[in-house]
């Protein structure tokens, strides 16, 4: 197996070989990663080793285990941790055999580009992954692992990474981050604000998360009122450890303004264990709107991913816990439900709002016409299920018309698996550049446009979006 030189270009011989052009002028741009997961630890220690090829590959992959169960293959026998007390398989070499037998399920997919990919390019590797090149495989990059030039750091200079920012809970204490500042080292990985597990009422464990959160602010938080201080303090204390944004997720886009006397009742409620879910639902969508007054007022980019339906297998979660790929698209509305949100803040040219979607039919309906109006709101890239080469072909389709390329905050490879940021990274550029040299043959822009272009995509609006 070796990486097609034309791969995700046209078929057609004009438009590839202005896609192949572009593609150079992008091909070796640094790569801005300003939204993902990957955790800080790995570059908190400077000699970190990752623990097995199954660790690194496997295990932090929803996108794989998703798959593999729904192929009827037992996670426990993919070496996945179980939280019930149920045996599952301990010798990483044995779960990598598991996994490599069923590698062909990836044909096609994301995921088996990715791999391909990391297979390759990282590791030299040109076999196919299967039953009987899995040993070969697992002890190929376990030897690689245990070289100095596969640690993280190392990797982050290979990779490129001019930047690479981290999703951090609002009750985080940064320590991984101190440690990298402290070290002297080079790398910018920077954390992000996440309040979802606070101002979602009905998360679990929401009051131990309200009291992390008092301990950690140095603000007790016994109202509403307290309650708005500490995330402040918070969004202080990211802010001065190079935060430059901050991350909701939300299963819809629904905004509402609250009196200060409702907010507070609810609050109350809430600490009682007394709440309604639409009083969560109610309480969510005003804290949208005072998380959009928030950013305005101290620069924090605001990230927000909508659509997920998450921990829809009650019994995958019970077993396994969250982020096991049981997490399912389901539709959203824009324009009325983000209005009261928009009506405070959308002609506001200090905040800068992000919307990711997992409901593609929103695009050209709505999310796009709405970007391509007010000031404060741009379009994030294709997100999750479709991060992928169809996927980001819609997204252009449906999107660059009505709003263009500069309402749009270009792309975000948004994982938990380090080795794959490049490999996402090169689809879009290349996917992008597919998509621009169909305007060049067609002669609605010309080739020095295009290339202008491309280099935006790649990394122009992700550093203006996110003010990096």
């Amino acid at each position: 197996m070796a990486l097609h030189p034309d791969r995700f270009f046209s078929p057609e011989p004009s438009q590839r070989q202005v896609a192949r052009l572009l593609y150079a002028h992008v091909a070796d741009l640094p790569l801005v990663c300003p939204h993902g997961h990957v955790d800080p630890r790995l570059f908190a220690e400077p000699a970190y080793q990752f623990e097995s090829p199954l660790a690194l590959i496997v295990l932090p992959d929803h996108y794989l285990l998703r798959m593999l169960y729904s192929q009827g293959v037992p996670l426990e026998s993919l070496g996945v941790p179980t939280l019930d007390g149920t045996p599952y398989e301990r010798d990483p070499r044995r779960a990598w055999r598991r996994f490599a037998e069923h590698f062909y399920l990836f044909r096609g997919t994301p995921s088996g580009i990715w791999l391909t990919h990391i297979f390759e390019s990282i590791f030299g590797i040109q076999e196919r992954l299967s039953a009987e090149t899995a040993d070969l495989f697992y002890d190929h990059i376990a030897a690689r692992l245990a070289q100095p030039d596969f640690q993280p750091r190392h990797l982050y200079d290979r990779f490129k990474i001019e930047v690479l920012c981290t999703t951090d809970t609002a009750t985080d204490t940064l320590e991984h981050h101190m440690a990298i500042r402290q070290s002297g080292w080079h790398g910018r990985i920077l954390p992000t604000f996440r309040p979802d597990s606070v101002i979602n009422l009905d998360t679990p464990d929401w009051r131990a998360n309200i009291e992390q959160l008092s301990a950690c602010s140095g603000i007790y938080i016994h109202d509403y009122r307290t309650f708005i201080q500490a995330l402040e303090t918070q969004r202080t204390f990211f802010r001065s450890m190079g935060a430059v944004a901050s991350d909701h997720g939300a299963a819809s886009p629904y905004t509402e303004h609250l009196s200060y006397a409702e907010a507070n009742f609810i609050f109350q409620r809430a600490l009682r264990g007394t709440i309604s879910a639409d009083e969560a639902r109610r309480f969510t969508g005003h804290m949208l709107i005072e998380s959009a007054r928030m950013s305005a007022e101290d620069g924090l980019v605001m990230q927000l991913h909508v659509g997920s339906w998450r921990n829809h297998n009650p019994r995958l979660l019970r077993r396994f816990g969250r982020d096991k790929g049981a997490d399912i698209p389901q539709i959203a509305e824009f324009t009325r439900n983000l209005k009261p949100l928009l009506d405070a803040f959308g002609d506001d040219l200090r905040l800068t709002l992000i919307v990711f979607t997992l409901d593609e039919s929103t695009y050209a309906r709505e999310l796009a016409p709405l970007a391509g109006h007010y000031p404060a709101l741009k379009l994030g890239a294709p997100w999750w299920f479709h991060d992928s080469l169809n996927g980001m072909a819609r997204y252009f389709d449906q999107v660059m018309e009505t709003c263009g390329i500069y309402n749009t905050a270009g792309f975000n490879d948004d994982t938990r698996a380090f080795l794959s940021i490049p490999a996402r990274h090169d689809l879009w550029r290349r996917a992008a550049c597919n998509w621009l040299a169909g305007l060049v043959v067609r002669g609605i822009v010309d080739e020095s446009d295009a290339a202008e272009m491309a280099v935006e995509l790649a990394v122009g609006l992700a550093r203006r979006a996110y003010r990096l």
